[in-house]
C-alpha cells in the first residue's frame, strides 16, 4: 500500500516573514523593532523598484541616463545612490559596521527624495545595538521577498500591513495607538464612500484609513488622481510610519511639514474637506491649558469643548473642517455618546444642526490597545436631497434630514486572533447595504429599509429629543430577549481566563514595588 503524501500548504509570504523577523529581535522592544524591519522592507521595495527602472532604461538604450535621478522620479520611482541600494547592504551584510550602513542609505535616500522628507528611520540600526549576526540573518530572510511580484495584489503593501497589525499586537493595551484594525477602517471607507474629492484624517497613525480610502478608490473603478489626501500625526516615529506606508504604495499625501499637535499646531488650518476618516485617541486628558484655545475658531457656534477629554474637541475640529456637502466617518469612546456638561450642549445643537447621520456601537475586543467600548460616528454636512456618483451607480439620497439611524453591531463580528474580534466581508456588507438602503429611504417611501430589533433602528430628531439628546444606540433600538442567545458558560470561561491574567499583573505589579523600595534600602514585609 503506497502512502499518501500529505499536502503541505504554502504560508503567506507575510507569515513566513513575521515569523522569521519576529525570532530574530531578541531584546528589542516591539515599539522599536517596527521601525528596524519597516525600514528594511521599505528598502528592499525601493530598490527592486529603483532596479526594474534601471534595467528599463538600459533596454532602451537610454544608459546615459541610468545615474540621472530625474530619469526616475518621473515615473514615481525613488532614485538610490550605490550606497543605498539593496545589492550593496547585501554584499557587506556579514560586516561589523552593517548596522551603520543602513542607517546610511536610509538617510542617503531621504536627502535625495523630497518626497521622503522625514519618513525614514533615523539612526534606529547602530543606536539599538543589534546583533549582528541576527541582523545579517533578517537582512538574509528579507532578501529572499520578491516584491516585484504580483503587483496587481500589491504584496509589499500586503506584507506592510501585516506587520504593522502584529506590531500592534505586540505592543498591547497602552500603546499601538498607531493602528487601527483593517475591518474598521474598511467599514467606514464602504459608508462614507470617499470617491473624489479632499480627504483628511486629524489623527492619521499609520495612515490606514488613507489606504483604505484608495483601495476604495480602486474597487469602485474610480480614478486616484481624482483625490488629494491630507493628515497629520502627532509622534515623530508614527508620523514615519504613515510616510513610509504611503510611499510604499505609491499614495502621495500632504501630512503637514511636522509631526505636531493637530490643536495646537494645526497643519491645515483653511482646509475644507469631502471626506474625514479618523481614529482619534479616546478620551485624551488635559489635552489643553485653562486659558488655552478658548477662543479657537473651530468651536465657532459651539461651546468651548471641556479640557478633562479631548472627545468633542475633535468632533469640532472635524465639523470645521468638513466642506458643504462634506461627510465624517470617525471612531470615539461610547462615553461621548452620552456625556453631560459642554459635551451635552455641543451634543444637542450637532443634532439640532442636522450633523449627526448615524451611531454604530462596535463590537468588544475589536482594537488592540483597549478594552472599552467605542462607536462610529457619521456626520453628514448635508442630509438634504442630493446625489452622488459613485463608479458607475448615481445615488440619490432623499430627506433624512431629521433623522439618525443607530446600529448595534456588538453581535456583527467573527473572533480573530484568539482574544479580539473583527468584521467578515458579510458583516461589512450588511451593516453598509442597510446605511445606503436608509439614506436613499424615506419615512414614506421605505425603498427596503427596515427597523430590525436588536440591529437597527431609525429615530426621529423629536424621539432623539425626547431621550434628551442621548446617542446610545440602546435608548432606541428594539431589544427582545437577549439573554437567550448568551452562552454563559462560554462567558463565564473567558471572565475566568481574564480575571486569572488580572490577579497575575497585579501580583507581579506588587513584585515590582517591593523590589524598588529594596534598591532604595527600605525592606517591606507582607
Amino acid at each position: 500500500m503506497t502512502k499518501q503524501k500529505k499536502e503541505v500548504k504554502e504560508k503567506p509570504i507575510e507569515v513566513t516573514l513575521w515569523e522569521a523577523a519576529n525570532k530574530l529581535r531578541g531584546s528589542v522592544e516591539p515599539a522599536e523593532y517596527k521601525h528596524v524591519v519597516l525600514g528594511l522592507i521599505f528598502l528592499k521595495f525601493t530598490s527592486d523598484k529603483f532596479e526594474e527602472h534601471r534595467q528599463k532604461l538600459i533596454a532602451e538604450d537610454k544608459e546615459k541616463y541610468i545615474e540621472m535621478p530625474d530619469f526616475y522620479n518621473m515615473s514615481n520611482v525613488f532614485y538610490l545612490d550605490e550606497i543605498s541600494r539593496w545589492d550593496y547592504i547585501i554584499k557587506y551584510a556579514k560586516q561589523e559596521d552593517i548596522a551603520l550602513k543602513i542607517d546610511t542609505a536610509l538617510h542617503t535616500i531621504e536627502k535625495n527624495n523630497k518626497a521622503l522628507k522625514g519618513a525614514l528611520p533615523d539612526n534606529y540600526f547602530s543606536r539599538l545595538g543589534l546583533d549582528t549576526n541576527k541582523l545579517a540573518s533578517l537582512l538574509d530572510t528579507i532578501n529572499e521577498m520578491d516584491t516585484l511580484k504580483d503587483k496587481a495584489h500589491d504584496l509589499v503593501g500586503k506584507v506592510y500591513e501585516y506587520f504593522l497589525s502584529k506590531f500592534a499586537l505586540a505592543e498591547g493595551k497602552g500603546k499601538g495607538e498607531f493602528y487601527t484594525p483593517k475591518s474598521i477602517v474598511n467599514l467606514i471607507a464602504e459608508m462614507i464612500e470617499p470617491y473624489k474629492g479632499i480627504i483628511y484624517d486629524p489623527a492619521c497613525g499609520s495612515g490606514g484609513m488613507f489606504v483604505q480610502s484608495i483601495k476604495f478608490i480602486n474597487a469602485h473603478h474610480g480614478n486616484t488622481k481624482e483625490v488629494s489626501i491630507y493628515g497629520q500625526e502627532y509622534t515623530n516615529t508614527t508620523y514615519k510610519l504613515a510616510k513610509m506606508n504611503l510611499a510604499i504604495r505609491g499614495i502621495t499625501a500632504n501630512l503637514g511639514l511636522k509631526a505636531a499637535d493637530t490643536f495646537g499646531d494645526d497643519q491645515h488650518k483653511d482646509l475644507k474637506a469631502d471626506f474625514i476618516m479618523a481614529n482619534p485617541p479616546f478620551n485624551q486628558k488635559d489635552w489643553r491649558a485653562d486659558n488655552e484655545l478658548v477662543d479657537d475658531p473651530r468651536w465657532r457656534g459651539y461651546d468651548v469643548p471641556p479640557k478633562s477629554n479631548a472627545n468633542y474637541g475633535w468632533i469640532l475640529n472635524m465639523v470645521s473642517k468638513l466642506s458643504d456637502n462634506g461627510i465624517a466617518g470617525f471612531i470615539l469612546a461610547n462615553g461621548a455618546l452620552s456625556g453631560g456638561g459642554e459635551e451635552y450642549k455641543i451634543r444637542r445643537k450637532l443634532i439640532k444642526n442636522h450633523l449627526v447621520e448615524a451611531i454604530l456601537v462596535l463590537p468588544q475586543g475589536m482594537f488592540y490597545t483597549t478594552p472599552i467600548s467605542v462607536s462610529i460616528w457619521i456626520l453628514n454636512k448635508n442630509k438634504k436631497a442630493h446625489s452622488r456618483s459613485i463608479g458607475d451607480e448615481e445615488r440619490h439620497y432623499r430627506n433624512r434630514e431629521k433623522e439618525i439611524l443607530f446600529m448595534d453591531l456588538r453581535q456583527t463580528c467573527e473572533p480573530f486572533e484568539k482574544k479580539f474580534t473583527q468584521f467578515a466581508p458579510e458583516d461589512i456588507k450588511k451593516v453598509v447595504d442597510t446605511y445606503h438602503q436608509w439614506q436613499v429611504s424615506t419615512p414614506l417611501n421605505l425603498a427596503g429599509y427596515q427597523n430590525i430589533p436588536e440591529f437597527c433602528y431609525s429615530a426621529t430628531l423629536a424621539e432623539v429629543e425626547k431621550k434628551d439628546f442621548s446617542l446610545v444606540p440602546s435608548k432606541y433600538i428594539e431589544f427582545v430577549n437577549r439573554d437567550e442567545n448568551i452562552d454563559f458558560n462560554k462567558k463565564m470561561q473567558t471572565l475566568q481566563t481574564e480575571f486569572f491574567e488580572l490577579l497575575k499583573a497585579e501580583a507581579a505589579s506588587k513584585n515590582d514595588l517591593l523590589t524598588v523600595f529594596k534598591d532604595l534600602g527600605y525592606e517591606i514585609k507582607l
